[in-house]
């Protein structure tokens, strides 16, 4: 997959490339995925697109706020050859005017209290005063179908604070999986996986190891290589 990103800006990480992984993961008990997919935030596009890539039935929605990564998110559907309706506004205040049968996100989650950069557009990708979490998370809720399911992923020190916001809004956590930089590391990243109005138990997946030594897991190297994305950076 060959996906355009800004020469000066925000970027796709291993984050989204991981979170994909999960996804599918999660996914695998399912026979027949289709219907309605948004991706909240979609910057260059490579979540939605890495989705709607791998499951042919689902039709592709990606909600943008800036204009440069709108552009990016379009012109890279297009050079994949994916169906993609953009909403080119804030998710907050859009009116939606369909239910999701699938949400997912790689959201900003940085705290504000974080030193932050100076430039604009990082800034409006990474940190979680763009898009407070309460926020995130209840208007999710009200656009996703009964049944529904909500993937994302976040830091993982507000990992509480997740979960008393997605019952309170209905939404009942049926996996996570941890990020590790090293097996002797703390966490940084969880990943979630919520469905709308379900009353599973909760699975915990075996954790992503990063770094095996100085070099990337074996895991880690089969999903970048599941993921075969390219990029290219280009000035906007």
């Amino acid at each position: 997959m060959i996906l355009y990103q800004p020469q000066k800006g925000y970027c796709y990480n291993s984050d989204t490339h991981f979170l994909y992984d999960f996804i599918c993961a999660n996914l695998q008990i399912f026979k027949n995925i289709q219907g309605e997919l948004l991706d909240i935030g979609s910057g260059s596009g490579i979540l939605g697109l890495l989705i709607a890539r791998e499951y042919k039935k689902l039709n592709l929605n990606s909600c943008e706020i800036q204009d440069n990564f709108a552009f990016l998110t379009t012109k890279n559907a297009k050079i994949n050859n994916i169906n993609l309706n953009l909403y080119h506004t804030s998710f907050v205040e859009n009116s939606f005017e369909k239910e999701f049968d699938i949400v997912v996100s790689n959201p900003p989650f940085y705290p504000s209290s974080v030193v932050q950069t100076s430039n604009e557009n990082i800034k409006i990708a990474r940190y979680n005063d763009n898009l407070p979490l309460d926020i995130f998370i209840s208007k999710t809720s009200k656009i996703l179908k009964p049944l529904g399911k909500f993937f994302f992923c976040y830091d993982v020190k507000l990992l509480n604070d997740i979960i008393i916001l997605l019952k309170q809004n209905n939404l009942n956590i049926e996996s996570l999986q941890f990020l590790h930089p090293k097996k002797d590391k703390k966490s940084t990243l969880v990943m979630v996986y919520a469905r709308k109005n379900s009353k599973s138990l909760m699975d915990i997946l075996p954790p992503l190891i990063m770094f095996d030594g100085d070099n990337l897991s074996s895991k880690v190297e089969q999903i970048y290589k599941k993921c075969d994305t390219h990029s290219i950076k280009v000035e906007l």
